[in-house]
């Protein structure tokens, strides 16, 4: 991979799936065991998640292998926050810091204080498998090595930590551009210009708006959807790097990912909601940043009712109100008993806020019992050693256990006869494909496709999706074992 794709992948370079929807139905077992290779984010294990009620009721269980030990530690934050229990947090401010922590190379000050908070909680958890197993029964640490967990534990530190200027990833961001750009730094907004009308449109991706893709170019944050300061580095995006120096190899910490290709791809450019996608004189009239936040809040709601997310339609005293606000401000008189009505509110708002605090303070565990996180039946997801991809086969119980692999476009060298020792006796393989490996050509993204389509053919399997480099985010496969 180029520089521009970075050494760890913040974000999938293609939208969220719903795996349950894609993998065979495999009535002889009752499990849907799924191995994710490289995926990056949690995007398509939450998307899952969320919409497995849209299925046949199954015990699901995600294997998953990353190449950073920071990945599976923004999988733990991400997956936590979303489980968050809604007495303590909306879905309006769930989404809003969601879309933050995943996207953005500074943050709120309470964005941070909650990432803080996480962080020591997560210590203990990797420290305490028994308090794991109280507060998140849906994660397993234990195929982890004891090397592994204690350095997720010093990552956990490292985001607690209150000195944020060992992190100036604004700083970090500006030498990638530079070191990236080279000659080309100083006209860098047309640079962002060429990328995003010569290669993002021509990608099917022109509901990226240019100006949030201009934005995000220079500053490395995608999402502003509160007002607000955002001036705190994300420490989440922070990972280590071995970089060749003049006087030899030297271990840094910077930011090593995408500064080309945009966290919006995760989110923000397919939606089930078709009025969001809808085009006027030509041109989108929502943005990346709407259809991200329009997917997020949807897949929460989902994960928190069971039910499907319906977009409300406005009423006429919103549009009426909008109306006006286009129109101009209005001055309107305030009478003296509409001032007394207010006050009475306010009053009697106050007496049930102390008679809540009343019952709280007399009821603490029922107030424990009202902030668990949301429970999520019959998932289970495993947490495998850093890079133990090219080694899986070696292990008896993952022989013919999975009934889906997912392999992105960074590690689909590992769809090989080894790999295959894996597959159940019927399943379904996903590659991601190079279709927003901006910096390839198109010629190479066609090659990259026949290559993995060439690759997954030697070991078995049959293609049984659409081939176009510059349309399909993903090619999908089919195996059957022969017997």
């Amino acid at each position: 991979m180029t520089d521009a794709f970075g050494a760890i992948t913040w974000w999938g370079f293609s939208p969220a799936l719903d795996l349950q929807d894609k993998v065979r139905d495999v009535e002889t077992s009752s499990d849907l065991n799924i191995l994710m290779i490289g995926a990056g984010d949690c995007r398509h294990m939450l998307k899952t998640i969320a919409l497995s009620h849209r299925h046949k009721k199954k015990q699901i269980n995600f294997y998953v292998i990353e190449s950073n030990l920071e990945l599976l530690g923004r999988h733990l934050l991400l997956t936590n926050l979303a489980l968050e229990s809604p007495k303590l947090m909306g879905l309006q401010e769930k989404t809003e810091l969601f879309l933050e922590v995943f996207g953005n190379s500074l943050v709120r000050q309470q964005t941070r204080d909650y990432i803080v908070s996480k962080a020591k909680d997560f210590i203990r958890m990797v420290t305490d498998s028994d308090y794991l197993a109280q507060r998140l029964p849906a994660f397993d640490f234990s195929l982890l090595k004891f090397k592994e967990r204690d350095q997720l534990e010093a990552i956990f530190k490292f985001w607690r930590g209150s000195d944020d200027r060992v992190f100036d990833i604004s700083k970090c961001w500006d030498n990638r551009l530079r070191r990236y750009l080279s000659t080309r730094y100083d006209s860098r907004v047309g640079a962002y210009d060429w990328d995003y009308n010569m290669k993002l449109l021509d990608r099917g991706a022109g509901i990226i708006h240019k100006k949030e893709y201009s934005y995000w170019r220079e500053t490395g944050s995608a999402f502003s959807v509160r007002e607000g300061t955002y001036d705190v580095p994300n420490k989440t995006l922070a990972s280590g790097l071995i970089v060749k120096t003049t006087s030899g190899n030297v271990p840094q910490r910077g930011y090593w990912g995408d500064i080309v290709s945009s966290p919006y791809l995760a989110f923000g450019i397919e939606s089930e909601e078709a009025s969001l996608t809808k085009k006027t004189n030509d041109k989108y009239t929502k943005s990346a940043q709407d259809i991200s936040e329009h997917n997020i809040l949807a897949m929460l709601h989902e994960l928190t009712t069971g039910e499907k997310y319906v977009l409300p339609k406005p009423s006429k005293d919103t549009e009426t109100k909008e109306k006006k606000n286009s129109e101009g401000a209005t001055l309107e008189e305030i009478t003296e008993e509409e001032e007394e009505e207010v006050e009475d509110k306010k009053e009697d708002k106050s007496n049930e806020q102390k008679k809540k605090q009343v019952e709280e303070n007399g009821n603490k565990d029922q107030q424990n019992k009202e902030y668990e996180n949301i429970p999520i039946e019959n998932v289970k997801i495993y947490f495998l050693p850093i890079g133990s991809a090219h080694e899986i086969h070696k292990k008896g119980k993952y022989k013919g256990l999975f009934n889906m692999v997912y392999l992105s476009n960074g590690m689909v060298h590992y769809l090989t006869e080894d790999l295959k020792t894996v597959f159940a006796d019927q399943s379904t393989i996903i590659t991601e494909t190079a279709r927003f490996m901006l910096e390839l050509k198109t010629e190479q993204c066609q090659e990259f496709l026949s290559k993995v389509t060439g690759m997954a053919r030697a070991v078995g399997c049959q293609i049984t999706s659409t081939s176009d480099a510059l349309k399909d985010s993903f090619l999908r496969f089919r195996f059957e074992r022969k017997t």
